[in-house]
């Protein structure tokens, strides 16, 4: 199976290349932050970063670091149409980095400037179907990122900057042409998707 993680700050574009390799390469694309927040649903909580941070901590408490992982890798498995890959997205913690490296995939950190990609989740709230999650000032937008970014010391919570140093591959996208991010992502990705 090929697998490949998708990791970096929020609104960067990670979903733009988890959507590529699924239109391109027929990859099945499972956004791990989806499914926290249907999780959030299905325990009729708030669908906000801070309840998602929580339930995957606890998650990852109760089943190992690399659970979300696994559960996309679970739900690829049960799939009925033949995939040639799995793209996982957002991996928020380095036990999932290690754990799609186990199974043999890489890890790419996607990110842009933060205005950019402030500006980006405000003008696609509505599209992204997100209109209450990402309705926020820009301070607040860095301060629930500065709480993702670095380890709380407890090891189940989220430590993107760890996560950053375990990617094999770093993509930089501050432009608005997504088409044009997506052919620089697949020319990036062209060595991880045709072996």
């Amino acid at each position: 199976m090929k697998i490949i993680g998708l990791s970096g700050t929020n609104g960067s574009g990670k979903d733009t290349v988890g959507h590529m390799l699924a239109e391109r390469y027929n990859f099945l694309f499972v956004s791990l932050t989806d499914m926290l927040r249907e999780e959030a649903v299905r325990r009729n909580q708030l669908v906000e970063r801070a309840v998602l941070r929580e339930i995957s901590a606890e998650w990852r408490r109760e089943s190992g670091l690399g659970v979300l992982v696994d559960k996309a890798k679970e739900f690829y498995e049960a799939q009925q149409i033949p995939y040639d890959g799995l793209a996982v997205a957002s991996l928020r913690n380095p036990g999932e980095a290690d754990r799609v490296h186990e199974l043999g995939g890489q890890v790419v950190w996607v990110d842009a400037d933060p205005q950019v990609r402030y500006d980006r989740i405000q003008v696609n709230k509505n599209i992204r179907g997100r209109a209450g999650e990402d309705e926020k000032s820009f301070e607040q937008f860095i301060a629930d990122e500065l709480a993702e970014m670095n380890s709380s010391g407890d090891e189940a919570t989220l430590n993107m900057s760890a996560v950053k140093e375990q990617s094999n591959l770093r993509l930089l996208n501050n432009g608005n042409d997504i088409a044009a991010f997506q052919d620089e992502a697949e020319k990036a990705l062209a060595v991880y998707i045709v072996k």
